[in-house]
């Protein structure tokens, strides 16, 4: 079932379990804390774990979030709920910014506080700041995605009903978010779909699942879907999908590298006058495919570069890598 909306209570962040009147905390502690007649502390650092790519290590996906919210809603709404309930995680600088994205964005979802005031509580009494997201790549990275970023991302995906846990299935976005089921994920729910590359037919090469485009068509005209988007070489012919029905367009450019105006005009044309959702892929479906949503997302939902980037990170982790990202935050 959804998550339900609980009574609202504070979160408190702080470097030991210093607790007080407020039911919720969060807390980075050195030693796993134990539980008393008072207080229940637990931890996700060893349940929800991001499968980097490279050097990435964060944010966690959307179902792994549903996933918390509906732990922490069940923990509040129990036995336990007249108790201190502490979220507690450790040192290591990976899982701490996982774990304070998970509570702060359930104080955004659920308690209603803005992600300032979120992030202002997750800071109090803490020097040490939280370590910044990266891309999925290796080398030095150029962007820092915050926690705070991440937060304000949620916030407005939220106010524009792209995220809506009461219709979320995280059954759903796990099974299609797998290579053998698709490798496909909504960053706009029914309008903007995200996928890897078909290919001339459905086999497995070296063990990965590879799919023609008739693999698709069912789920996409289940969903709606009437264009498909290639931004990456030809791997297989358009007109298979034409032949069924959707329109397919080709908007090329190199892998790693940023969109040029027309391709980003032409791209936006293309989601503006479509009927219904369009379907966009480049060979993986994160980088080039990550960054012309984003350039959606900011045009007609005002998102800023960093929230369209962390939104569209939840939703697919590894999307937008490298000079991407400062692409879009120069974007205009």
């Amino acid at each position: 079932d959804p998550p339900e909306p609980t009574t609202p209570s504070i979160i408190q962040c702080c470097l030991s379990a210093r607790l007080s009147v407020y039911r919720l905390y969060f807390a980075t502690v050195r030693v796993k804390p134990k539980n008393s007649a008072s207080t229940h502390y637990f931890s996700t650092d060893e349940e929800f774990i991001y499968e980097s790519f490279y050097a990435d290590f964060g944010p966690l996906n959307l179902a792994m979030l549903y996933r918390y919210c509906c732990k922490l809603n069940k923990k509040l709404k129990s036995m336990i709920s007249r108790k201190k309930l502490v979220h507690y995680t450790s040192y290591d600088q990976k899982k701490r910014a996982n774990a304070a994205v998970l509570i702060g964005a359930y104080a955004v979802i659920y308690l209603k506080r803005s992600p300032e005031e979120a992030y202002r509580t997750l800071i109090s009494g803490n020097n040490a700041g939280y370590m910044p997201f990266r891309d999925a790549a290796v080398g030095e990275c150029s962007f820092n995605l915050t926690v705070l970023d991440c937060l304000q991302g949620i916030r407005k995906a939220l106010q524009h009903g792209f995220l809506d846990f009461e219709s979320f299935s995280a059954e759903d976005y796990e099974h299609y978010e797998r290579v053998e089921n698709g490798d496909m994920n909504w960053i706009i729910p029914g309008k903007i779909l995200a996928f890897s590359s078909p290919h001339p037919r459905s086999k497995v090469e070296n063990g990965y699942p590879l799919h023609a485009p008739e693999a698709y068509f069912a789920y996409f005209r289940q969903n709606e879907v009437r264009a498909v988007v290639r931004l990456n070489r030809k791997l297989y012919e358009g007109r298979r999908f034409e032949d069924a029905g959707f329109d397919h367009h080709d908007l090329f450019f190199q892998d790693g590298t940023t969109p040029s105006d027309l391709i980003v005009r032409r791209f936006l044309h293309v989601c503006e006058s479509s009927e219904g959702a369009v379907a966009v892929h480049c060979k993986a479906g994160l980088g080039r495919t990550g960054t012309l949503i984003g350039c959606y997302l900011m045009k007609h939902f005002r998102f800023t570069a960093a929230e369209a980037i962390a939104w569209i990170r939840i939703c697919r982790p590894g999307s937008i890598i490298g000079p991407q990202q400062n692409f879009l935050e120069e974007w205009v």
